[in-house]
């Protein structure tokens, strides 16, 4: 398209995990500064939600209620099921959308999508539109090349719909009450590293070892003299996970201060000089607020899932025959395979760099 189409209220999809979120959050962003006087609403998923508080430019977050959906449907409760099922669609029709842009492109996006009843409705075509979901889209674009980061993949979406990303607002706000009640919590004293060491209960493959993190943190510590915070999520063992790391750097690193909403982990990461971490939703949070990350990798693709590409960061893999595999596996042999010492002459390179550019 040569430019915009004109639209006054404007859907949203990308449902998923928080990481595939916060990637789209500049494209969005750069979405709102195209279409200033919109009604922008974005549909996600709960576990999700998240990570849209806080941010101005987004008008509406509507919620798919897909835990309340998958319950009754297992249950068979057929009542409770359609009853859900009805409200959210007079939830998803009010608004009398003009324009859907569906960045997921999966068969559940495109059917919500179509349910909207907006008339022009944006996505990919394939390969990067799935399960048939181009079957739903009426404009569909076609991105080149098959491999290429989620940020970069947005972008194109934009591209094919005449959008340009100047002007767009910042695409990670930090709400101020975070920014205070971290700064309380960290005090005063000189910029922390952090450590994030954890991944959600589904990836437990991304993980590296405690031993790992640890010798990392002990490196650093001495090198630096700057403190060591380590964070966990809400996963079910990443606290347990992320205290054998602090046991096992022996001082070397404490364990950070909470971060009850993504909006403080946000403010934590914004005051960090560097963040360790595999491919996880803190991580992408890490480079899109400006904070250089040392990227761990296994099973994930390098490509597709790198870092935002305005922050400084570097990409450690072992190079193991099966890596990339996007399934991962018990063993985790891509993971334990990383060399402590390549990820430390990595973090030490960001840190130097900051250093030399004052």
């Amino acid at each position: 398209m040569d430019a915009p189409p004109p639209a006054d209220r404007i859907l949203v999809i990308r449902l998923g995990a928080v990481g595939d979120v916060v990637r789209t959050l500049p494209a969005v962003s750069a979405l709102r500064a195209a279409y200033p006087g919109a009604h922008l609403t974005w549909l996600v998923e709960p576990a999700s939600a998240s990570a849209l508080e806080g941010q101005p430019w987004v008008d509406r977050v509507l919620v798919f209620p897909r835990p309340a959906v998958a319950r009754a449907a297992l249950a068979g409760r057929l009542g409770t099921l359609a009853g859900a099922l009805r409200g959210f669609l007079r939830e998803l029709r009010r608004p009398g959308f003009d324009l859907v842009v569906d960045f997921h492109a999966i068969l559940k996006s495109g059917i919500l999508a179509w349910l909207s009843g907006a008339p022009l409705r944006v996505s990919y075509a394939r390969p990067y539109a799935r399960e048939g979901a181009w079957l739903f889209a009426n404009r569909r674009a076609r991105v080149e090349p098959r491999r290429t980061s989620r940020f970069e993949r947005n972008a194109a979406l934009l591209d094919f719909l005449g959008v340009k990303a100047e002007g767009a607002p910042d695409p990670m706000r930090l709400v101020a009450g975070a920014r205070a009640r971290v700064g309380a919590a960290l005090g005063e004293g000189p910029a922390p590293v952090v450590i994030h060491p954890g991944t959600s209960d589904a990836t437990p493959h991304k993980r590296w070892t405690a031993a790992g993190y640890a010798r990392v943190a002990e490196a650093l510590a001495a090198a630096t003299g700057v403190p060591v915070l380590v964070t966990a999520g809400p996963a079910r063992d990443d606290r347990a996970f992320a205290d054998a790391v602090v046991a096992a750097a022996r001082g070397a690193a404490r364990p950070a201060p909470p971060t009850p909403s993504l909006a403080d982990l946000a403010v934590l990461l914004a005051r960090a000089r560097l963040y360790v971490g595999s491919d996880t939703g803190p991580m992408h949070v890490a480079s899109l607020v400006g904070t250089p990350v040392v990227q761990l990798l296994g099973p994930t693709h390098p490509l597709e899932n790198r870092p935002w590409g305005r922050t400084p960061s570097r990409t450690v893999r072992a190079g193991v025959a099966c890596s990339p595999c996007w399934r991962g596996c018990a063993a985790a042999t891509c993971m334990r395979a990383i060399d402590p010492a390549r990820v430390i002459q990595a973090a030490r390179e960001l840190l130097a760099a900051q250093d030399a550019n004052g």
